[in-house]
């Protein structure tokens, strides 16, 4: 091998070497990073907010029944409602079909505990949770839209679906909580303590 050759296999080496030693140059002699900014107590934007406000977002229902809004519904309102604000993503009647993937999850499906998809009437525990969440966050593209009455109706409509309940049930604050959801059976509730039980 001849002096020129070794010359350019040696430089790619030598190259990398260099750029390794850039890479891992020992922190010895350095300051720690800290963050040296110095901060105001306030940036001079923003208000603490009203109870009114605070009010508006304290909308969380529990499974007790505890925050369900006045208002009711039934499943056929709920019917035309879900066709009219739900159907463009969970399908014209929730279910899934074979071969089609929709925007949104399938609702409605068998209520026994073995089938798949998960779907409200296999899986939800409580029937206020459904309430809970669509109040706040459906329909997809205007979340909070939705009237409490409306709500109620769709939230009559799809357990109506998964044969939760009968078509001429009227829903609302008094009755929602009763709901006996088929998968209730299967959740169990946490005792943890924190300890060395958590793995």
């Amino acid at each position: 091998m001849n002096k020129k050759t070794v010359l350019l296999l040696a430089c790619p080496v030598m190259l990398l070497l260099m750029s390794l030693k850039m890479v891992f140059i020992p922190s010895q002699g350095k300051k720690p990073l800290t963050d040296s900014l110095k901060r105001p107590a306030k940036f001079g934007f923003g208000r603490p907010a009203t109870a009114q406000e605070i009010a508006a977002w304290d909308i969380d229902v529990r499974p007790d029944g505890k925050g369900l809004p006045a208002g009711q519904g039934d499943v056929k309102k709920g019917r035309v409602l879900y066709a009219q604000k739900c159907a463009m993503c969970h399908g014209v009647d929730g279910t899934e079909k074979p071969g089609i993937k929709l925007p949104g999850n399938a609702l409605v499906g068998d209520t026994s505990a073995t089938s798949k998809p998960k779907t409200i009437g296999n899986y939800w525990p409580y029937a206020t949770t459904l309430f809970d969440y669509m109040r706040r966050a459906m329909p997809y593209n205007l979340p909070g839209s939705l009237s409490n009455d409306e709500v109620y109706s769709i939230t009559a409509y799809l357990l109506n679906a998964n044969k939760i309940i009968k078509a001429d049930v009227v829903l609302d604050a008094k009755n929602l909580y009763k709901v006996v959801m088929p998968a209730k059976k299967l959740f169990i509730m946490d005792d943890r303590k924190g300890g060395p039980e958590i793995k």
